[in-house]
């Protein structure tokens, strides 16, 4: 029976094994930026609530893509089960250190699963990835320009509220390494 279910997928049991566990990472960073959006807003940093929220958005989109991809190769993918999700945060600071961190881990993942496609030469699911790398650039972009916020304005006196007001302004593309 294994081998049938194997006739009706191109993807190699590695490959959809790395694929459903790419599902839960960017689930896991839905609700993390889901809960960092309520600590933010906890804290009256209102516009970093907002950005938090389009992230958490947008990771839950980046999961129901690869979702879909791997049902639509005739795969099994697996709905994940999202635990140990952080409410509280030490600092402002420490939430934009943490969502850098995990877009540099999702980065990683991804390049490590495109890794194992190219060795596979499983070359349509290594097509597949490159949007997601070309995403991690701007992912990355923007986690590192709002952290840089901390270190030019400073969080003394009014700098947590220019801060949280000028997240909302960071764009990709505009000055950035395309």
């Amino acid at each position: 029976m294994k081998d049938l279910l194997r006739l009706r997928t191109s993807l190699s049991e590695e490959i959809e094994t790395l694929l459903n566990e790419q599902i839960k990472v960017e689930a896991h960073s839905s609700a993390t930026y889901l809960a960092m959006s309520s600590w933010c807003n906890r804290q009256g940093f209102d516009y970093s609530s907002d950005y938090f929220m389009k992230q958490s958005h947008e990771e839950r989109e980046h999961m129901l893509k690869l979702f879909t991809y791997v049902n639509d190769l005739g795969g099994h993918a697996v709905s994940p089960e999202v635990t140990n999700i952080p409410q509280e945060f030490d600092s402002f600071r420490d939430v934009f250190e943490k969502a850098l961190q995990q877009e540099i881990f999702v980065t990683q993942q991804f390049n490590r699963m495109a890794d194992r496609c190219f060795k596979a030469k499983d070359f349509m699911t290594f097509q597949f990835l490159q949007w997601f790398l070309k995403e991690q650039v701007e992912e990355e972009y923007v986690a590192r320009r709002a952290l840089e916020l901390f270190d030019v304005i400073g969080e003394e006196g009014t700098g947590r509220w220019e801060i949280d007001k000028n997240v909302r302004k960071i764009k990709y593309g505009e000055g950035a390494a395309e």
